[in-house]
């Protein structure tokens, strides 16, 4: 999740307009949806979030307070982290995010939460929370600090940011278990773990691009197979067996994941005992691939 926000704002070029205004819509539109994720689902069931917005819910509990206060209060120092480690773009759609979650927290808690079952409202809390923050992630923002505070941890750490990040979020559930119960304690692990299976959901899509290596002496075959019946091209890569030292042809191709059974179906049916690999990969540009070219 967080190398994706920070392949995202790897360079710098100038941000053509209609694309900055489009950014701009999304993150506040995902502020908006996790102000609804933490209002009308968690906070009232007393279900926390991870980061920075966990450590606010804590001490708004406390304090009798706004979480919109602390949830910007918290996040402001580490806006400017991002801005001098990430980049410009990043702080500026981050700010945006965050101050829009601040604000729009505050006018919905006035709102009657959407149900008071403790695990509807994890469930759901949950759903509608990892849209938000997928879709602030997928349009160059963030909306908790521990990320920019996790990625700085990890050039100096022997762990990945997702470890460092689940240390965080273990101590933050942990402060959570003494201060409401155990069992909400609990469900907000839940709710986390939902959340981020969306966030997943929402930045890679439905159709994620999957990358396909085959080894088979099949391969005329096969190649016209997936250029026949799945419309996707084909790229031969020169191999050589390291034991046997015999030259091969592995057909390379990129598939969506809604095309992963057909293909495997295609394989097997010309060569049972051809070698498949297939793995998730982040980004397809370039070339012929589109996403909709679904058969």
């Amino acid at each position: 999740m967080l190398s994706q926000v920070t392949e995202v704002n790897k360079t710098s070029k100038k941000v053509p307009k209609r694309k900055l205004f489009l950014r701009i819509i999304m993150v506040i539109l995902g502020a908006c949806i996790m102000a609804i994720g933490l209002e009308l689902f968690l906070v009232p069931n007393m279900v926390l979030d991870g980061g920075i917005v966990g450590i606010s819910i804590i001490i708004s509990h406390l304090t009798a307070l706004p979480l919109g206060v602390f949830i910007f209060l918290l996040n402001i120092p580490f806006i400017f982290l991002g801005y001098k480690q990430i980049g410009k773009t990043f702080a500026l759609s981050t700010a945006l995010g965050i101050t829009t979650l601040s604000a729009v927290t505050i006018v919905f808690h006035r709102l009657e939460p959407i149900t008071r079952d403790l695990l509807l409202s994890t469930v759901f809390g949950g759903i509608v929370l990892g849209i938000g923050v997928g879709l602030v992630i997928r349009y160059g923002g963030s909306l908790d600090g521990t990320e920019i505070l996790s990625i700085l941890f990890n050039r100096k750490l022997p762990f990945s940011v997702g470890e460092i990040i689940m240390f965080f979020n273990l101590i933050i559930f942990t402060i959570a278990g003494f201060v409401f119960t155990w069992e909400q304690a609990m469900y907000s692990g839940l709710a986390y773990f939902i959340a981020y299976k969306m966030i997943d959901i929402v930045i890679q899509g439905l159709d994620e691009s999957k990358v396909v290596y085959i080894i088979s002496e099949e391969y005329n075959e096969i190649s016209k197979a997936i250029m026949d019946r799945l419309g996707r091209g084909v790229t031969y890569l020169k191999g050589e067996g390291a034991y046997t030292g015999d030259s091969k042809k592995v057909i390379f191709t990129v598939i969506t994941r809604l095309e992963e059974s057909k293909l495997t179906s295609i394989v097997s049916e010309l060569d049972n005992h051809a070698f498949l690999a297939i793995g998730n990969i982040a980004e397809v540009r370039g070339g012929r691939f589109k996403k909709k070219d679904i058969h």
